[in-house]
């Protein structure tokens, strides 16, 4: 029998002695730790740690279980600690508009097996990938901008709520999220924007790039804000291009590191690899 692995994440002040309580209380509740990964951010003061385990006796067996035996060190340090069985794959809610290319990867990606999530379901403001969608046996829904904004990200959010999401991905969702809804999915929505931020903000940017004539273009995953694509980066990817290519030229480019760098945002995150700190994220590969 394979015993089962659980995530350990942990966010803190800065410390003496963390990891060895950390370790030293795993240790008594008969864990055995197959990973782990910290880091101590010397300009902010805070520790960063990320460890995976499997239970090795009987007394300890569940998340209950260790999170009780992982209470001392969380109270002694202030800890904020989450704890996640591995195998636990986490509910995700894709948005898109009509540029079909990133959600054609992540659900490549899903059904492959390649992605630990749960696809819960598709919303879009269009109907162009809803035959697409059903084909993969997924919920398709079809929230158009008919209605107010504030009706229509109501919607969103209700079937959001409603599949039991953990997280929101825009896939190439051509919507500006309202700071209401900024607020409610904080840290549990990732964007792809199609440019190397923080150059090229807003709509347009391979055409913007097109017209400094930039000699790389790329993409960004982030969290999403009330600040229009200024959240916290997850992953960011470029590729060089020569002066005599065009904006269209440059978006084909793009395209192909759009769906990369979104994937790999989202299985960082899933596999709880990533933690906020500030405007920076700390990954853990």
């Amino acid at each position: 029998m394979i015993e089962p692995h659980f995530v350990l994440g942990i966010r803190c002040r800065d410390a003496v002695g963390i990891v060895a309580a950390v370790a030293s209380a795993l240790a008594s509740a008969d864990a055995f730790i197959t990973e782990s990964s910290h880091y101590g951010d010397e300009e902010t003061g805070l520790f960063f740690m990320r460890t995976v385990f499997r239970p090795t006796g009987p007394r300890f067996r569940n998340r209950a279980d260790f999170l009780t035996a992982l209470a001392p060190a969380a109270q002694r340090f202030d800890m904020d600690l989450a704890l996640h069985p591995r195998a636990e794959r986490m509910k995700v809610l894709i948005a898109v508009s009509k540029p079909g290319h990133c959600l054609n990867h992540l659900l490549h990606q899903w059904q492959s097996g390649e992605l630990p999530i749960d696809v819960v379901g598709v919303v879009s403001n269009h109907a162009d990938h809803q035959r697409l969608v059903e084909w993969h046996g997924i919920p398709f829904h079809y929230l158009p901008m008919t209605d107010d904004k504030a009706t229509q990200e109501h919607r969103l959010f209700e079937v959001f709520e409603s599949t039991s999401a953990e997280l929101l991905v825009l896939a190439r969702y051509m919507q500006v999220l309202s700071d209401d809804l900024c607020q409610k999915l904080a840290g549990r929505c990732i964007n792809i924007h199609h440019s190397f931020l923080p150059s090229f903000k807003g709509a347009r940017p391979y055409h913007q790039a097109h017209a400094r004539g930039v000699k790389v273009v790329g993409a960004t995953a982030h969290y999403v804000t009330r600040d229009l694509d200024e959240g916290p980066i997850i992953e960011q990817e470029t590729e060089r291009v020569a002066h005599n290519q065009s904006a269209q030229s440059l978006a084909r480019i793009g395209k192909d590191i759009e769906a990369v760098v979104l994937a790999r945002a989202v299985r960082w995150h899933a596999e709880h690899r990533v933690m906020q700190n500030g405007l920076r994220t700390v990954v853990f590969s």
